[in-house]
């Protein structure tokens, strides 16, 4: 399905660099990228001046909490939401592995972006499977190419149980569906022209199921709203969304088990990517204030901060972390794109991709469980490099270490890691769908 590949063996010697995005000057072993194709070469020069442009006004949106509505439809207009999508259907056919390494340049330029585009990105890769399985998705294709993007409708909140949801689809006597109920965390919705909604489908003879409806944002039934109110990623778009009477015909109702099979894993290596770039920015942010600055202590080690060796290993140190952190999460897309390569052809075992698959799935959580402590750690060590004057808030440096926590804080790391022993151990695999909610007090969770 697509025109660029990446084995496990291409990566062998790869570093682990981002694509555009912040840059921190003459550093090789962050700046050459890992996958050298004419292809990704391609976007990164196109997308460089988008990028630096995104870049640019990142500090002021945070401080005045802007929602970067402007920078998202560039993004459109330059076929980001496309890149998946195959040549021959309008987009530029990027592997997965080249589509996070954009990723991490893009949350370098802001942070709130690629994670504003998380669902989309699962819905294009449902689109891509549902195609290689002989039902045609030529019109969505189209939609993409055209700058149309999705975003996600997933969670409620409240007292919905954690085994159903409140949002209801209901056939209609025209064969159709409405659509009711609310979301919240609806990342990337708000911009979005469509929304990929979960919902429980009321069966008048009982026995209802549980699917994903694809649901026109533009209609008079759908409202979003922007009430989040983290203190990080403010600018992902994670509020409300409701729908009343929303129209959704029954070509785009997809029951939930026929789901594209590596959806969870996607979601994490977005969120990997997007921790990637918030420590890559947060590196060219202390490294540019080391160099520039005048000020020292009178017990340092140097006449200037640039010099002083503790500092300089301080920097040294959130490198390295960057480093590492991004080769974590482009190996998580290199199981990500075996899995892709397996589905995309007719005659797949289904044992191979249901093992690749839980490749992925626990590699994924053992990158968010090592990802997660450096850059968070990363974000806040810059602080040792600088004096008191960086913590003034207009400097905005402390919005890497709130986005940073706050992108932690999605599926939290704390269950990643009993995940990650449990399968080494004693080959439990990992858990495919999560779901928050409400349960009961008594409920036995033993065999969980």
């Amino acid at each position: 399905m697509t025109t660029e590949s990446t084995t496990r063996a291409d990566l062998a010697n790869a570093d682990g660099a981002p694509v555009g995005g912040a840059g921190v000057g003459a550093l090789p072993f962050l700046d050459r990228p890992v996958q050298r194709t004419p292809l990704i070469e391609n976007l990164r020069t196109e997308l460089a001046p988008l990028f630096a442009e995104i870049a640019a006004g990142a500090v002021q949106r945070e401080l005045d909490e802007e929602l970067p509505v402007a920078q998202v439809q560039l993004l459109k207009k330059a076929g980001f939401g496309a890149l998946r999508v195959p040549r021959e259907h309008g987009g530029r056919g990027a592997s997965l592995v080249g589509l996070t390494q954009l990723w991490i340049g893009l949350a370098a330029a802001g942070a709130n972006l690629p994670q504003a585009l998380r669902g989309h990105a699962a819905l294009v890769e449902d689109r891509l499977w549902q195609h290689s399985r002989g039902r045609d998705q030529r019109p969505w294709f189209h939609r993409f190419a055209a700058g149309e993007i999705a975003g996600n409708a997933w969670s409620e909140t409240g007292g919905t149980r954690i085994d159903t949801q409140r949002t209801e689809l209901l056939r209609t006597d025209r064969g159709d569906y409405r659509l009711d109920g609310r979301k919240f965390y609806t990342t990337g919705t708000i911009y979005a022209e469509w929304a990929d909604v979960y919902a429980r489908r009321v069966n008048p003879e009982g026995d209802d199921d549980f699917v994903i409806a694809l649901v026109d944002t533009r209609q008079a039934g759908v409202s979003v709203l922007n009430d989040w109110d983290g203190f990080g990623q403010r600018g992902t778009g994670s509020g409300t969304a409701t729908f009343q009477g929303a129209h959704v015909p029954a070509v785009d109702v997809l029951p939930f088990g026929e789901r594209f099979p590596y959806q969870t894993a996607l979601y994490q290596v977005n969120l990997l990517a997007t921790l990637s770039g918030i420590g890559r920015a947060a590196l060219a942010d202390a490294v540019t204030h080391v160099r520039s600055r005048d000020r020292t202590y009178s017990h340092g080690n140097a006449p200037r901060v640039r010099d002083d060796a503790q500092v300089l290993a301080r920097i040294g140190e959130i490198a390295a972390s960057v480093y590492v952190a991004e080769a974590a999460t482009i190996r998580v897309a290199a199981a990500l794109q075996d899995v892709a390569d397996l589905v995309s052809r007719a005659d797949s075992e289904p044992e191979r991709v249901a093992a690749a698959n839980e490749a992925a799935e626990v590699e994924s959580s053992a990158a968010q469980v090592v990802v997660t402590e450096l850059v968070v750690r990363a974000t806040s060590d810059l602080f040792d490099t600088l004096g008191a004057s960086a913590t003034g808030r207009t400097q905005g440096l402390d919005r890497h270490w709130r986005n940073a926590r706050t992108v932690s804080s999605h599926n939290p790391r704390i269950f990643k890691a009993r995940v990650v022993g449990d399968h080494v151990v004693n080959g439990t695999p990992p858990p495919y769908a999560w779901a928050i909610g409400a349960t009961e007090r008594d409920q036995d969770w033993s065999s969980r």
